[in-house]
């Protein structure tokens, strides 16, 4: 990959999205500065994934970036000469944008390579889950440069202490100890990052859209109560999908599978 070192045009985008066969392909477009996240990158994030939770003609969102890095976070450089109420309209723009990413309806797999700073992470952690090359490493320096962040989702993906140690200390986390953590669900080698990304976005695509969709706001918001109100939360969803009728098909096709007893829990009867 030959990554242009010069600065694009000024109205050039920070984000492109385009959608195939029900897989929308969202890319970070700011190599020549490591895709830094900065105040326009922020809005055009929001709107792409606010316009894809719209979209009935999309299935699964593959989020990756263009360049050597996934996110070298926050580009400090804008930040230049501005006042503090600045800085603060500008976090809470960070905000809305992971905050569109993580509420999008349709499963986001976010593909992760090189350095993935601050920001970065933040982007990572917001999507459903992750895929990392071998060389990817992980850093939350937010402290180091003397502000708060990753405070929130970094915790709740690994855990009070850990997310600690990782934010007081600034040490890269490399990819192997991230899947040990469950910040990412898959390490492959560099030049698969791709293909493994499409395949997983495949195997999503196959599946009922709005079972898939329900199963996400299911899962997230059971992670936020007891395991009583999550069981209402589930049986509400499994209510809806019998509404819709769409069950049916899931049971059509297992049955067109043939008499093969060995396989009986694909449809499971609740």
């Amino acid at each position: 990959m030959t990554v242009s070192t010069e600065p694009p045009l000024p109205d050039a985008p920070r984000v492109t999205c385009a959608v195939t066969d029900g897989i929308a392909h969202v890319e970070l477009a700011r190599p020549h500065a490591r895709n830094a996240v900065d105040l326009p990158m922020c809005g055009e994030l929001r709107t792409v994934f606010e316009e894809l939770d719209a979209a009935d003609d999309v299935r699964v969102v593959l989020l990756s970036a263009q360049g050597p890095a996934f996110c070298a976070g926050a580009d400090l450089k804008e930040r230049d000469g501005r006042d503090a109420g600045w800085v603060r309209r500008r976090r809470l723009a960070s905000f809305a944008a992971y905050e569109a990413i993580e509420q999008c309806r349709h499963p986001v797999i976010a593909l992760v390579h090189g350095a993935v700073v601050g920001s970065g992470g933040e982007i990572t952690l917001a999507a459903d889950f992750a895929v990392a090359t071998g060389s990817t490493t992980f850093r939350f320096p937010e402290p180091h440069w003397g502000t708060v962040g990753a405070t929130q989702r970094l915790q709740r993906a690994i855990g009070k202490r850990r997310a600690k140690e990782l934010l007081f200390t600034n040490r890269p986390m490399p990819a192997a100890e991230a899947l040990d953590l469950g910040v990412v669900s898959q390490v492959v080698p560099d030049d698969l990052l791709a293909r493994t990304g499409m395949d997983v976005a495949a195997t999503i695509a196959k599946a009922p859209a709005l079972a898939i969709a329900l199963t996400k706001r299911a899962v997230d918001l059971g992670s936020e109560t007891d395991l009583d109100r999550g069981i209402r939360i589930e049986m509400a969803a499994i209510e809806q999908c019998l509404a819709d009728g769409g069950w049916r098909d899931g049971v059509d096709r297992f049955a067109r599978r043939g008499t093969d007893h060995s396989v009986t829990t694909d449809v499971e009867q609740r």
